[in-house]
């Protein structure tokens, strides 16, 4: 079981150095319990997407401490030396665009992560089969992505993205595209794996149709993190 979700504690993010230096994150706090879905806002160039990076171990913060599950992998430096490894085991990712391999049926994109990660074909099969049963797409498990519907294919980005068990899901613009309804759907579709899967989720996002949903948010200032409370309608 995931103990903990995702904590970050005082992360900061410099470019550069000397006078010329920028401090993109400057004392960065957060904590999303397993089961939760937070959203993270904020105006263009107020470190939204440098914590996005750092969060997804694309880039390395320059001092603070990061937890994923029971696992710290980050504190003043790296934990790790696989940071490859570490995006694809510890880390799902749902993107604006779904990203799904074109010349791959549904099943094996979703089954090839765990695949990578040292899975049996069998057993990553299985666990594809599981996702897509969970997110009402099993009937398209042989399906190109190219035949799919653009709701269909989100939800089988948000399939691929649990399909190793990771502590944290990291959303960016996940809603951006849609209209109302498959926006809504998108986020409760999240809230649903969520829980049963026991992920925190981070839904980075300028959408206000789904800013009213979450029970929490994360608005990002000039570099640092005020918490606040969301409204946290039902979806």
């Amino acid at each position: 079981m995931n103990v903990s979700g995702i904590r970050i504690e005082g992360l900061r993010k410099r470019y550069g150095e000397g006078p010329n230096a920028v401090e993109a994150l400057k004392d960065v706090n957060l904590s999303v319990a397993p089961g939760e879905v937070v959203g993270l806002i904020g105006p263009s160039g107020s470190g939204k997407s440098t914590l996005l990076k750092c969060l997804g171990a694309v880039i390395e913060p320059t001092a603070g401490r990061m937890t994923l599950g029971d696992e710290v992998i980050y504190d003043d430096g790296w934990r790790r030396t696989d940071l490859r490894a570490l995006r694809r085991d510890r880390i799902g990712f749902v993107f604006q665009a779904p990203h799904l391999i074109p010349f791959l049926d549904v099943t094996d994109n979703v089954a090839l992560l765990p695949m990578l990660a040292g899975r049996s074909n069998a057993a990553a099969r299985a666990r594809a089969h599981e996702l897509l049963e969970a997110l009402d797409v099993a009937h398209r498990a042989n399906a190109q992505p190219s035949e799919l519907s653009g709701g269909e294919q989100q939800r089988v980005s948000i399939a691929r993205a649990l399909a190793n068990r990771p502590p944290v899901i990291l959303a960016d613009e996940p809603t951006a595209p849609l209209d109302s309804a498959r926006a809504l759907a998108v986020v409760r579709l999240l809230n649903t794996m969520a829980v049963q899967y026991q992920t925190a989720v981070i839904v980075v996002t300028h959408d206000e149709k789904i800013i009213p949903t979450f029970s929490r948010l994360y608005h990002i200032r000039e570099g640092r993190t005020v918490e606040e409370r969301g409204e946290g309608r039902p979806v």
